[in-house]
């Protein structure tokens, strides 16, 4: 019987810009790298692109504290540095740019100075796991990741929600093996999240009071040495899924029916995504391992908020 489906269409990605020799780090320890590669020397680990409104694409490097931003034409800059380990960066629709950072919680960047400050450092006192990545939702609301080193072995991650403007901070669930990159659906109903160490995409149905209620398994991946991190929206409530340490990036509909599949031309570590360029069809991808931003046409355009900025 034939699939009903097509084949999802492959699409090779190609280098936009690449972290300079001058901003990488070749033999410097650092203690990401101590304790999460074993002691392996990395000169850079770029992760959470995220576009403002003047088509800066900003980055993240993890192990150096570093925020970095490329020009349209691919030019990159070293924007700050500072005692962290940055995972996630997203640029609310009043430009604000919010961070999540392993060490110190969620930090807020100046952009016009360089300055960062801690504007959530702990849930009702009791410190963070890790946190890992954010996104902004319609109203302002930041849903972030407390990933840690949670996974099978111990399901303890969390999602949270937090409103700047008034402080409010909820958990929505606290049973999560590794929750990580994070979007909401284009009505604000749903919340997807990617759940590494279980190698998935779980969907998060909101309830009109916000609670998380019927929480399933949207799709399944198999294979590689991590699995999804990133996500990413489409206009057509379709989710982008990075698979990192398979070198991927699946496009899938909104029923979760892969479309395409994007081929990383470098290394493995497709760590994250944020659409871009011409009527926001192209995907730029951090591309960890080697240090590189990729980028790909899509047959399918972003939803604004997957630029990592509200409209």
């Amino acid at each position: 019987m034939a699939f009903p489906h097509p084949d999802p269409t492959l699409i090779e990605a190609e280098v936009f810009t690449t972290l300079p020799e001058a901003l990488r780090r070749p033999g410097t320890p650092s203690d990401w790298a101590t304790k999460n590669r074993r002691g392996a020397a990395v000169d850079s680990f770029i992760e959470g692109p995220s576009f403002d409104l003047d088509g800066h694409l900003w980055f993240v490097d993890i192990p150096f504290g570093r925020i970095l931003r490329a020009s349209p034409q691919g030019d990159v800059e070293q924007i700050a540095e500072y005692d962290g380990q940055p995972n996630g960066l997203k640029i609310d629709a009043k430009g604000r740019i919010f961070i999540a950072d392993f060490k110190n919680g969620i930090l807020q960047l100046d952009p016009a100075t360089g300055s960062i400050s801690t504007v959530l450092v702990d849930a009702d006192s009791e410190g963070f796991k890790g946190c890992n990545d954010l996104h902004i939702g319609p109203d302002g609301a930041i849903y972030f990741t407390d990933q840690g080193q949670t996974g099978l072995h111990d399901p303890s991650g969390r999602v949270y929600r937090w409103t700047p403007d008034d402080g409010r901070l909820e958990c929505l669930i606290d049973r999560v093996p590794s929750p990580n990159g994070l979007v909401l659906d284009t009505s604000g109903h749903t919340l997807y999240v990617a759940v590494t160490r279980a190698n998935a995409v779980w969907r998060l149905p909101l309830s009109p009071s916000q609670r998380v209620v019927k929480a399933g398994l949207f799709l399944q991946f198999s294979g590689g040495r991590a699995g999804p991190d990133g996500l990413a929206l489409t206009q057509d409530n379709g989710v982008v899924v990075c698979q990192t340490g398979m070198g991927l990036v699946w496009v899938h509909d909104a029923l979760g029916v892969p479309i395409a599949v994007v081929k990383s031309p470098r290394g493995l570590g497709t760590t994250n995504c944020a659409f871009g360029g011409p009527e926001n069809r192209t995907l730029y991808i951090t591309e960890s391992d080697s240090g590189t931003i990729l980028r790909a046409e899509l047959p399918v355009a972003g939803h604004p908020m997957a630029s990592g900025w509200g409209r």
